[in-house]
């Protein structure tokens, strides 16, 4: 008889947090191509040559980030971390991976403000129009995974009306909620595979980890509210789009969108340039926040880059901490995978309702701007070109091309 694989706290004390800094540091400064090529480098670093983790319990940590909401990428090597050395190691993974790009995006964010706007406009429309083809590619992979029926694509439709119609956090939550209770009713499944690694119980810090993060989710708005404006609207509205990443990180596209543009913390045009750089580099997508954060405050803007990258994955550290410990019991609730179904469906017509607007508002321009994002669709999605290279080559042709 097989013995179960080790849980959290049979593996925790197995290794130092230093050395899961280093080696997801080491992750952080190569990993290109978004969550599915991280998750091939996790695989290939921690199951085949570090074995930190064995194969089938890899496989349940990958099905675990897809019942979170977050970034999956990132929640797995939480994850990775807090089985290799505690709590601690789940903060040192998260640190390594995310700080090579954090900084990047940072120093971005400061560079933009060295330079006259008007003469780098033009690069900065091609990257407007490189982050247009990369959603694009992006929908389009989700409607393939997630809507393979009428149900379901009734249900993208349905939220994407409600956010186009309800632009703001409100109707964002209320497409999430729409999938969420239509999925529980519609697409349970008679059952599920059952999941023989059954980690102990870490006492009581799961309860406490969703505790905070419920606590969190719902008294930030109420205290942002009251301090009108400043640091704790920033830290509320980022860690409100941190919780509510369903389906992949461009997901925090239309959610950081509301959070930054309509206020005036940073121009729409800047948005989307930053959010297009940030497809160039390794490492989580979501470093994104921490270019924003930049941009927003100007000069004095990397506490604030500090602050927006924390309040974005301070709810993935709570639900990874809340959650695997008790993997087994989550994965084998059919009703949790009916609800994750619907929600999932739901964000594609979430995203749906960001490419127009802003992304399709913003970077259309004229044919030529049209030609070129129609371009870097068919190399991404039918020659596979990595997002990097679409990066160089968009921003090279908006410095040389009037679009």
């Amino acid at each position: 008889m097989t013995a179960p694989s080790p849980g959290p706290d049979a593996a925790a004390g197995q290794g130092r947090p230093l050395e899961v800094f280093r080696v997801f540091l080491a992750l952080g400064l190569r990993a290109f191509g978004g969550p599915v090529a991280h998750l091939g480098h996790f695989h290939e670093v921690f199951v085949r040559r570090r074995r930190w983790v064995e194969e089938s319990l890899f496989g349940h940590l990958v099905a675990l980030s897809q019942l979170l909401p977050g970034p999956a990428s990132s929640q797995v090597g939480m994850a990775i971390g807090m089985l290799r050395a505690g709590i601690p190691g789940m903060i040192a993974a998260w640190l390594g991976f995310t700080l090579p790009s954090a900084l990047l995006m940072t120093g971005f964010g400061y560079a933009l403000g060295l330079f006259d706007l008007a003469r780098a406009g033009p690069v900065l429309r091609g990257l407007q129009i490189a982050a247009l083809a990369v959603v694009a590619r992006a929908l389009l992979a989700m409607a393939a995974g997630f809507c393979r029926g009428l149900p379901e694509l009734a249900l993208a439709l349905a939220g994407g009306l409600v956010a186009h119609l309800e632009a703001g956090p409100a109707g964002q939550i209320a497409a999430i909620l729409l999938g969420a209770l239509c999925g529980l009713f519609l697409f349970a499944p008679a059952q599920v595979a059952a999941v023989a690694e059954r980690p102990p119980s870490a006492g009581r810090l799961p309860w406490l980890a969703a505790l905070l993060f419920l606590l969190l989710l719902f008294a930030l708005p109420l205290a942002a509210r009251l301090a009108e404006g400043g640091a704790l609207t920033l830290f509320a509205g980022f860690y409100r789009a941190g919780a509510l990443i369903f389906g992949g990180g461009h997901v925090v596209l239309p959610l950081l969108e509301r959070v930054v543009v309509p206020p005036g913390w940073v121009q729409a045009d800047l948005f989307l340039a930053g959010y297009g750089a940030a497809q160039a580099l390794p490492g989580p997508l979501l470093s994104f926040a921490a270019y924003l954060g930049t941009v927003a405050r100007g000069s004095a803007g990397w506490p604030w880059a500090v602050l927006a990258l924390g309040a974005i994955f301070l709810p993935s550290l709570l639900l990874v901490a809340a959650a695997l410990p008790h993997l087994a019991r989550l994965r084998g609730e059919r009703r949790v995978a009916g609800a994750l179904r619907g929600v999932n469906a739901a964000v594609v017509g979430l995203l749906g309702a960001a490419l127009y607007d802003p992304v399709w508002t913003h970077a259309v321009t004229g044919p030529a701007s049209l030609l070129l994002a129609a371009a870097g669709l068919l190399l991404l999605w039918r020659f596979a070109l990595p997002s990097w290279v679409l990066v160089v080559v968009c921003a090279a042709a908006g410095a040389l091309l009037p679009l």
